[in-house]
């Protein structure tokens, strides 16, 4: 039997009493790549040539791999269930456990402020190579808040906006590339550093830690299915944007990793905060370098702007979709009657990665030794590869029910090596960082007190959602 639940929820955003469809499958593959494109490649590729060596571009495309087919899941449920909200939804379709859900709901949410957390401070990182006169965290305030006044004006401009800094993005990769190709015709790189893995230990388990930080680049994709109440024919957009998106990404990440390791030594890109500007720097092209090093900065600025804007998109709506749906506080689902953006979820996400920020900088200026970038991109992994596993359990629970004709089928073998990838990078995460648990639990509990505040002050009926709704029209 094929059911036709989406269509109450294209007649609510209709009638305006939701969020206004208005992305296109276009706009929708941009906003994948460009979520996907800046989230780790300006900010984390170091980390992952020194975890790995001369051949981390191995890491991204396992990386890469694992999180296409992950992609794949997402892509059957959100045809499923083309509504917002994204994994909390799917596992309460699967489960029907209000605390299951929950859980993934503060856990996604947790992973989200960590990741903006992450990418944040690594803006900061290239801006004070433009400008080295404000403090980092000052930066890094200023910056989450310019993007919560974009996301607050609207989806529309938000995602248009995107599909803009995609573009600078993709040029700023492409010249990384370039450079290695004509640094290969002059025929100086030595192609045996794509296949070194110098560091000591076991290469598997290099290989390993590299994915489990490269991974952090690969993540963003989830963000696009929380966009589907928002999407202009999410049955048809949905399977090629998403995961041609992350095809594309990925192909491109392959290609700037082996460029990076052919043009920079390993150890110069591992001991740099700016990796990919060490390309630049190392004046192959025959033009000015402190030209091309000023551009490419402005160009690495704007990818991180790009995928930051994203996750700062998705927060909101998450809280939005869940309080539909009586899990948080029924406040998060206002909308503001013009703007028509979910402004409490907004305004609280902003707050929270603001928090993440300052603590980081207090932790680090006590003198504690921490890499804000880095431990909270490895939260933001521990976060999602929990979610991956799920989802993917999820979509193979949910066969056979709520089926239509029009949705998407991931292939189930492929979804079942996605299962223990995540499963694998998941554990050795764990087992090489344990401390991030701390950080994670903390995040936790911001949930915590959204679960107290929702027993104590929740409406079961909804009808706090309802009136909001009726009082938007």
């Amino acid at each position: 039997m094929v059911h036709s639940a989406p269509t109450a929820d294209d007649d609510l955003a209709d009638e305006g009493g939701g969020l206004k469809r208005s992305i296109t499958a276009g706009q929708l593959f941009f906003y994948t790549l460009g979520d996907v494109l800046g989230s780790g490649i300006y900010v984390l590729i170091g980390l992952v040539a020194a975890a790995v060596g001369g051949a981390f571009w191995i890491a991204f495309a396992v990386g890469v791999s694992v999180a296409a087919i992950t992609g794949s899941a997402y892509a059957e449920l959100v045809t499923k269930y083309p509504q917002a909200a994204g994994s909390s939804l799917y596992v309460q379709k699967a489960f029907g456990n209000k605390a299951l859900t929950f859980l993934i709901t503060v856990s996604f949410l947790a992973a989200s402020f960590a990741a903006s957390g992450s990418l944040a401070a690594g803006f900061a990182s290239y801006f004070a190579e433009v400008w080295a006169g404000p403090p980092a965290l000052l930066v890094s305030l200023v910056f989450v808040a310019v993007l919560v006044l974009i996301n607050y004006i609207g989806i529309t401009e938000s995602v248009v906006m995107n599909m803009l800094m995609t573009f600078v993005e993709l040029s700023g990769l492409l010249i990384v590339i370039i450079i290695a190709i004509y640094y290969v015709g002059q025929g100086k790189a030595d192609f045996g550093t794509l296949t070194d893995i110098s560091v000591s230990g076991s290469p598997v388990m290099a290989v390993l830690a590299g994915v489990a930080l490269s991974f952090f680049a690969m993540t963003g994709f989830e963000n696009t299915a929380n966009v589907a109440e928002e999407t202009i024919d999410p049955y048809k957009a949905f399977p090629r944007s998403l995961i041609g998106g992350m095809v594309v990404a990925g192909f491109v990440y392959v290609l700037v990793s082996m460029a990076a390791a052919l043009t920079v030594p390993t150890d110069q890109l591992a001991d740099s905060e700016v990796a990919l500007l060490e390309v630049v720097e190392q004046g192959i092209l025959p033009f000015s370098t402190d030209v091309m090093t000023t551009i490419f900065t402005i160009i690495a600025l704007v990818a991180i702007t790009n995928t930051t804007l994203v996750t700062l998109v998705t927060q909101p709506r998450i809280l939005y979709g869940m309080a539909r749906e009586d899990v948080v506080p029924g406040v998060f689902a206002k909308i503001h009657p013009t703007r028509r953006s979910p402004w409490v979820g907004l305004l609280f996400s902003g707050l929270v990665v603001g928090g993440l920020l300052v603590t980081g900088t207090l932790i680090t200026e006590a003198g504690g030794d921490l890499d804000v970038v880095e431990r909270l991109a490895l939260v933001t992994v521990v976060f999602l590869l929990a979610i991956y596993a799920l989802v993917i359990v999820t979509c193979l629970k949910l066969r056979g029910r709520d089926e239509d004709e029009r949705a998407f089928r991931a292939n189930t073998p492929l979804l079942l090596v996605g299962l223990v990838g995540n499963l694998a990078i998941l554990y050795y995460v764990i087992y090489d960082d344990p401390g991030s648990l701390i950080w994670c639990a903390a995040l936790l509990a911001i949930g915590g007190a959204l679960y107290v505040a929702e027993k104590l002050f929740g409406s079961k009926s909804g009808s706090a959602t309802t009136s909001d709704r009726s009082g938007d029209r």
